[in-house]
């Protein structure tokens, strides 16, 4: 992006919607990689514009066509040439992102929330489980929190253990659970997947392991190296985590208990690894793929024969 050629541009706009199809332009020229919330450069530019100066995202004509103040517009060009320059997800920039409907602080010591899960939760996990039996949930590898807050809140009945093993994450989920004062239904707990959770049972295991391979971990985007490592890269075939998890999960399952697990691209990898396995694969609505889902019955039948 060059400098004069910049300020030469924006000498010409002077409201939100005219900064938004700018920054749009923009970024197509750029070729960002969208992921992190977004799949398109107008959803990007709008998010990041209209929550730079504080809108919500159903903000209204007047809002969209209200001329902005010098300051204002200092502010949104900086952002979008971070955005550009740096390769920076908009949700870091911000320190902010959805999931579920909700917003969530987000710094670089997580993950961005940006799984399918989501409407799965949204969903109370119909069909899947009977909401009104489900008690207790351990939400693996918990990030900024996003899930464990998220899966309280659809179901206020229930109390989540969430667990990671960074401790510099369980300090972002810490803050978004006090934002959603929910700290006496959310317990953090530091561990490596059930290494800190023993005598536990639950009625639901929610896990988001790292599941990224050695293939697409070359060929990731530059976006993504914003984000922790020890988040995204399971070994040569992405499968680290998820097979210990198979193992181990019947310990910590209760009778009727159910255990959800996203893979991502990982998906076909781990039906290679297991081919007699009839992995429940669910369909999103919204778009998503690689979560998989069994009950205690089927774990004992498959993974502990």
């Amino acid at each position: 992006m060059d400098t004069a050629d910049i300020n030469t541009s924006i000498s010409t706009l002077s409201t939100p919607r005219e900064f938004i199809q700018w920054a749009v332009d923009r970024f197509e020229e750029a070729e960002l990689w969208y992921g992190h919330g977004t799949d398109n450069a107008l959803d990007e530019a709008a998010f990041l514009i209209l929550r730079t100066l504080g809108f919500d995202f159903d903000a209204d004509e007047a809002q969209l066509n209200k001329p902005l103040s010098d300051e204002q517009k200092a502010s949104l060009l900086s952002r979008i040439r971070e955005r550009i320059t740096t390769r920076r997800p908009v949700a870091y920039i911000l320190s902010e992102a959805w999931f579920a409907g909700l917003p969530f602080y987000v710094n670089q010591d997580v993950l961005i929330p940006r799984s399918p899960i989501a409407e799965l939760i949204t969903e109370e996990f119909r069909p899947w489980c009977d909401p009104a039996r489900i008690k207790t949930v351990l939400d693996i590898g918990t990030g900024s929190g996003c899930i464990a807050i998220a899966t309280a809140l659809a179901l206020p009945h229930v109390h989540v253990d969430a667990v990671d093993i960074s401790p510099e994450a369980l300090k972002v989920a810490a803050r978004n659970i006090e934002h959603y004062k929910l700290a006496d239904r959310i317990t953090l707990i530091e561990s490596d997947l059930f290494s800190a959770l023993t005598g536990k049972t639950y009625d639901l295991i929610i896990a988001n392991p790292p599941y990224v391979d050695a293939r697409d971990r070359a060929e990731l985007p530059a976006e993504y190296r914003f984000e922790p490592e020890r988040g995204l890269y399971a070994g040569p075939d992405g499968l680290d985590y998820v097979r210990r998890i198979l193992k181990a999960a019947t310990r910590y399952l209760n009778p009727e208990g159910t255990l959800v697990v996203e893979v991502g691209n990982s998906q076909y990898a781990l039906e290679d690894a297991y081919p007699e396995v009839p992995f429940l694969w669910l369909d999103f609505e919204h778009g998503g793929e690689g979560v998989f889902l069994f009950n205690l019955e089927e774990l004992l039948r498959w993974f502990h024969q």
